[in-house]
């Protein structure tokens, strides 16, 4: 489904949007951080938000990532989402330290794994378009 030229644009860690249907049928878009494995879209979140429940309701969801002056564009993702458990904080860690220097990010890790309940959220992609 990703092709290698979406794949090398999506491995450079840029601020992406992550679009949930809320109960009214309207979108509740969010900044995220993510990271790719195979095909999927990998996000990390406290249990306890909007967009979990939301994905709960209904899985259908988009993600858009780029689109800034330098980028040369962007890509729009669309696709089904589901909630996972994150065992070890495996995708806590990964996207932390993919995002902040290591200090900063051991002390965001530290944080959110004794205070938040940290789960994955994954986008099985469906649907992926270049965006200008």
């Amino acid at each position: 489904m990703l092709t290698d030229v979406v794949r090398e644009f999506l491995q450079k860690p840029r601020l992406a949007r992550l679009s949930t249907i809320d109960s009214n049928g309207y979108p509740h878009t969010v900044p995220l951080w993510f990271d790719v494995e195979g095909d999927d879209i990998m996000i990390i979140s406290d249990r306890n938000t909007v967009k979990i429940r939301h994905i709960a309701v209904n899985p259908k969801g988009a993600f858009s990532v780029g689109g800034d002056t330098d980028d040369g564009g962007g890509y729009l993702f669309k696709g089904e989402l589901s909630v996972e458990e994150d065992p070890d904080y495996m995708w806590t860690k990964r996207l932390t330290y993919r995002y902040e220097e290591k200090e900063q990010a051991e002390k965001d890790i530290a944080e959110w794994t004794t205070k938040l309940d940290m789960v994955v959220i994954r986008m099985k992609v469906q649907r992926v378009a270049k965006v200008i």
